[in-house]
């Protein structure tokens, strides 16, 4: 008994020692989640929005406040050949005051490789949350030929989080500013940039941000709400309005949303839901209990208009695919606002490297189809929607049986927890 504490004293130094690594792929991890050939670069910008809508400093009545929004962005993208992989990134975590180092393969300023063009990816963080929560997948995608532009917004982040209004209105404007700030770069990174060739990934509020722009206009019930964005400003985003009219954008292929947040408020009727016309994919928890989980599905059922997915991960809560590795400076933080830091990242039962695996090899494949044209991705979502009813059968040779029915580019046993559902179009 008395070797129990110089155990666990050797656990937290191992911990406080250890690479807070955002490129883990285990020997488990589905096909897709593997790097792909190019280097990779990082870089940070900052863009600057004017004349915006303040709504931190507006009140119930009066004059509406505006403001110069500042968008601070982190870029992953496919570097020269001729690039030393590695690199680190500091990022603040959940508490708002702690530094974690982070390290991956991207290379800090590195030349953009621009022997060819590439497609923008938008990533968009969850209330709070920052630019570098979904540095996993962004990194991931930029091995594989996507310019990945993931954004602070402002009032949203851990250190600045204020009025939830904020991030209400401002959500799917500030994606579609950094997509107008993207494709008009200069110098050789705006030359590797597919400008007209987007897909939008968000989490949570990032997620809802995403539907919005996706063409799920609000209801006008939800304009109206006590704990909501002031003076009627949400009408913005309402379906039907001329403002949400012009998030129309022919740019953007495909939507990904985490875990999204507001159908379990009353943000969307069938009106919006009936407004996606382009790909969807949603990826949850089945017991989340932020969005909760019986409302993404209703998103996933009310979508008729598009073809969409749906990916579950069975018992996890709403951190499902999204959150980095919980950084190993979030270990002995105490509870900030009722919450430990280490929970904003970590699942009661998932592992999240592997959850973000399984996310790394989905998104590949639904990116590859949609932005690429790459059409033999569609097998990798033609699957029994059950993971733990798949069977594997192979022959003696190592082939297929007819039996044969394991989810595309998943090892044996390697997709129990999961489910995948689609429905086409007019479903």
């Amino acid at each position: 008994m008395r070797a129990l504490p110089t155990a666990l004293t050797m656990l937290a130094a191992t911990a406080a020692h250890a690479e807070n690594r955002i490129d883990i792929v285990r020997p488990d991890a589905p096909e897709l989640a593997a790097y792909g050939d190019h280097k990779i670069g990082v870089t940070t910008m900052t863009f600057t929005n004017p004349d915006q809508i303040d709504v931190v400093d507006t009140g119930a009545a009066g004059a509406v406040a505006r403001y110069d929004r500042v968008l601070t962005v982190e870029i992953w993208y496919p570097a020269d050949p001729g690039t030393t992989p590695g690199g680190t990134l500091t990022a603040l975590l959940r508490d708002g005051a702690t530094e974690a180092t982070l390290t991956g393969q991207a290379a800090r300023d590195a030349t953009p490789d621009t022997s060819q063009t590439f497609p923008l990816v938008i990533v968009s963080h969850g209330y709070p949350g920052n630019r570098f929560l979904m540095s996993p997948l962004a990194e991931n995608l930029a091995s594989k030929g996507y310019v990945v532009a993931s954004i602070d917004h402002p009032d949203s982040t851990y250190d600045d989080q204020t009025a939830f209004g904020s991030t209400l209105v401002n959500r799917p404007w500030d994606q579609r500013f950094v997509i107008d700030q993207m494709g008009a770069l200069p110098g050789a990174l705006g030359q590797a940039i597919q400008g007209d060739n987007v897909a939008i990934i968000g989490y949570s509020m990032g997620g809802y941000g995403a539907l919005i722009y996706a063409g799920a206009g609000v209801t006008q019930a939800s304009t109206a709400y006590e704990w909501g964005a002031p003076q009627g400003l949400l009408e913005r985003n309402m379906m039907g309005t001329d403002t949400h009219a012009e998030l129309q954008d022919p740019r953007v292929k495909a939507f990904v949303a985490f875990g999204p947040w507001g159908n379990n408020t009353g943000f969307w009727d069938a009106d919006g839901w009936a407004g996606i016309t382009k790909p969807l994919m949603l990826i949850a928890g089945s017991v989340d209990d932020v969005s909760i989980y019986d409302d993404i599905r209703g998103i996933f059922d009310d979508s008729i208009n598009t073809t969409r997915h749906l990916l579950t991960f069975e018992n996890a809560n709403h951190n499902a695919g999204a959150p980095m590795p919980a950084p190993v400076e979030s270990y002995g933080l105490p509870a900030a606002d009722g919450w430990f830091p280490f929970g904003h990242y970590a699942d009661a039962v998932w592992d999240t490297t592997r959850m973000n695996n399984i996310s790394q090899h989905f998104i590949t494949a639904y990116l590859d189809l949609h932005l690429k044209g790459d059409a033999d991705k569609q097998s990798y979502f033609d699957l029994v929607p059950a993971g733990n009813e798949a069977v594997w059968a192979m022959d003696d040779a190592g082939a297929p049986t007819d039996e044969h029915t394991y989810w595309k580019g998943f090892r044996p046993r390697s997709a129990f927890g999961l489910m995948f559902e689609t429905k086409p179009t007019g479903e």
